[in-house]
């Protein structure tokens, strides 16, 4: 999932979609690349189920999976408690003005 989202063409796909869904052409249109290319993320984007298209007609309409996301948030969340643990212990450390006083 994070392989997915290392890419800055998705992150911006998720961050458009954030807002409601939208057709594959919408989506490419706010790219440089050919729609074939663009074809690729979009496949990568929901092969890591971050979004869900589904065809009507000849247009194929893409949603952001917000469960999937969440998954996502939360880990990152529990790494930033740790990571803001680890800084607090450290920055008690270096401003410890007791240590080495006779």
């Amino acid at each position: 999932m994070f392989a997915a989202l290392s890419d800055p063409t998705r992150r911006r796909v998720i961050r458009r979609l954030g807002v409601g869904p939208a057709s594959v052409g919408d989506l490419a249109r706010e790219s440089p690349m050919a729609l074939p290319s663009f074809m690729k993320h979009v496949r990568t984007l929901e092969a890591n189920g971050l979004i869900q298209t589904r065809k009507s007609g000849r247009v194929r309409t893409c949603t952001l999976d917000r469960g999937r996301l969440a998954l996502v948030d939360d880990w990152l969340g529990e790494q930033r408690r740790i990571w803001e643990g680890r800084a607090d212990r450290l920055e008690g450390f270096v401003t410890d003005t007791t240590e080495g006083q006779p």
